[in-house]
Order: C-alpha cells, then sequence, then structure tokens
C-alpha cells in the first residue's frame, strides 16, 4: 500500500506544444483536406460555365461575391468554435436579432453606416458573451446553451418585428451591402475579406487563438497545463457573435428589409461551410482559410444550380450529398496532434 509520505506532493508538469510547433502542425499538408476542396471548386466552375451561359457575366459575378460574403462572415467566428470542439446553434438568430435592431432603429431615424456597423458589432459581442459565460461558466455543453439562446434571441427578434416586415431604402445602409467600390465586386465581400483577416490573424498568430486549437485537441491537458479555458470558450464565442451580427446587418442591408425569416438558413449554410471547407466538427482540426473554400463551394453550387433551372428539392438533395461526403473525407484525413 502507498503511504502518504510515498505519494508526490505535486503533479508532474504538463507542457503545452510551443507557439512553433503549433503553427507547424497546423502547416502540415493533408491532400484529402487541402487539395479536394479546391478541386471541387474548380470543378464547379468549369462545370456550371459549361452549362449556363450567364455564369460568368459580370453581374452574376457581382451576385456571388455578395452571398459568398456574408456567408463567410456568418462562418468565421463559428469556425473558431468548431475548432475548439463546441459548436455554436445562434448564429441564425444572432443574425435576425442584429438585423431587425438596425432596421428598427434605421425606421427610426438613424442611417448612419458607420453606427449600424458599431451597432451590429456591439449587439453581436453582448450576445456572444453571454453565450460564453453560459457555455463556460455554468458548465453548459455549447450544444445546449446555444439552443436556448437560439431561441431566445429569434423570439427576441420576432417580438421586435411583431410579426412583421421592417422595410427600408436608406441608401448608405443599403450600400454596405450591394455597393460596389470595386466594380462587380459588392461590398459585402470587401468588408467580409477584410474580417477574414482579421480572425486568421487572431487565430493563427495571438496566443488565444493558438490555444483554441489545443482545447479542440484535448481540453483536459490544456486546463492541467495552466491555461484558462473558459477564457478560450468565451473569446471564441465573442468572436463568433460579432461575426453573425455583421453577416445579419449586411443581409438586411442586401435585401432592404428585416423579416421574421431573415436568417433563417444561415446555421445550415455555415455549418455546411465549415464542413466542406475541411474543418473537423470534432474540433482540433482545420482553419478560417479552409472555410473560405467551403463557403466558395456551396455558393457557387448554389448559384449554378439556380443558373441551370435545378428545381428547390433538387439542390437540396445535392446540398446534402455534398455535405456528407465532405464529412466523411473531412474525418478520414484527420489525426490527432502528437508532440513528442
Amino acid at each position: 500500500m502507498t503511504t502518504e509520505a510515498q505519494r508526490p506532493s505535486t503533479l508532474p508538469a504538463l507542457a503545452l506544444p510551443n507557439r512553433g510547433q503549433l503553427i507547424a502542425a497546423l502547416r502540415k499538408p493533408n491532400i484529402a483536406r487541402d487539395v479536394l476542396p479546391l478541386l471541387a471548386l474548380i470543378a464547379l466552375i468549369g462545370y456550371f460555365s459549361l452549362r449556363a451561359e450567364a455564369f460568368w457575366s459580370p453581374a452574376n459575378f457581382a451576385l456571388i461575391s455578395g452571398q459568398a460574403g456574408i456567408l463567410l462572415l456568418a462562418s468565421l467566428g463559428a469556425t473558431l468554435v468548431v475548432i475548439a470542439g463546441s459548436i455554436d446553434l445562434s448564429v441564425g438568430s444572432i443574425a435576425l436579432l442584429t438585423g431587425t435592431v438596425v432596421a428598427y432603429l434605421i425606421r427610426e431615424g438613424v442611417g448612419n453606416p458607420a453606427l449600424a456597423i458599431a451597432i451590429a458589432v456591439g449587439v453581436g459581442a453582448l450576445i456572444g458573451l453571454l453565450n460564453g459565460v453560459v457555455f463556460a461558466f455554468g458548465r453548459v455543453p455549447s450544444f445546449i446553451a446555444t439552443l436556448g439562446t437560439l431561441s431566445l434571441f429569434a423570439g427576441i427578434g420576432l417580438t421586435i418585428l411583431e410579426g412583421s416586415t421592417i422595410n427600408f431604402t436608406d441608401t448608405g445602409i443599403r450600400n454596405l451591402a450591394v455597393g460596389q467600390l470595386i466594380p462587380n465586386l459588392q461590398n459585402a465581400a470587401l468588408i467580409a475579406l477584410v474580417v477574414l483577416g482579421i480572425v486568421w490573424f487572431l487565430s493563427r498568430r495571438t496566443r488565444i487563438g493558438l490555444y483554441t486549437y489545443a482545447v479542440g485537441g484535448n481540453e483536459r491537458v490544456v486546463a492541467l497545463a495552466g491555461v484558462s479555458t473558459r477564457r478560450v470558450k468565451v473569446f471564441i464565442l465573442v468572436i463568433s457573435g460579432i461575426t453573425a451580427g455583421l453577416a445579419g446587418l449586411l443581409l438586411t442591408a442586401q435585401l432592404g428589409a428585416a423579416g421574421p425569416t431573415l436568417g433563417s438558413t444561415i446555421l445550415l449554410d455555415s455549418v455546411a461551410a465549415i464542413v466542406i471547407g475541411g474543418t473537423a466538427l470534432s474540433g482540433g482540426v482545420g482553419s478560417v482559410g479552409r472555410t473560405v473554400l467551403g463557403v466558395l463551394i456551396l455558393t457557387v453550387l448554389s448559384n449554378g444550380l439556380n443558373q441551370i433551372g435545378a428545381a428547390d428539392y433538387t439542390q437540396t438533395i445535392i446540398k446534402g450529398l455534398v455535405i456528407v461526403v465532405a464529412a466523411v473525407f473531412t474525418m478520414a484525413s484527420q489525426r490527432k496532434l502528437i508532440i513528442k
């Protein structure tokens, strides 16, 4: 029997992989995860270019850029949540609530684009903070926590709308999404690219961003090494709230209205884009760069199917098959990070 004196007074020190080791592991090539999504995108572009004459038209390119920009914004923060081994189911309701608040304020006479962006960021950050606190400090699984707040935020948004649609014609707000500082490239895409750069920097060039990958790989080891996993969880959900809020703002600006169905497809489309891009839902593997590929594949697929006149149910079947195949390849290619 082990006596009290024989027991070690302290636990052996656990060391996390250093910055260089993590970055090297993240850059390690994987054909199934890195090459196949790109090949799929090239194949889709080639196919629809041959089948639809208007596919390469400047007007259609602008349309694709706007749709991709909004979906990318909704998916960026959610990608970090998935990398950490969690999920944010509230992105669609955040978009709905944010878009509704902005549309309501426009109707009341607030039409400043910069203020609209600040409101979207602020509302999204507050909602993300609430999600993070419930998840991290309430010790509620992310699936349950964000499922509950999904209903909460959607309910608040619908209450503001009172079952109706708020329409507006404010040119400054609408130009945030559909304006073109660069010809044939909607401003929604430009804003998304700026946010992409910020989120990429946070995830790859900051300590808390690298801890996000480590938490997704093995949260218990990270906690035993002395890292505040609660801080990481709150961080990723705040970022997810901000990007979803911006997506809601731009979707509202694109439509010129906020209604009960605003953002109804954002959750499923964002999860699909994340999976198609090669980020594993089990955590620890993926990047926002891969999500860009997933967004482009999903947007080109939807646009191309519309161009060739595919029925809605056919599009749904094809999208489902693409998601399933992508998930299978992603899980098959996933490798655990082992640092010796």
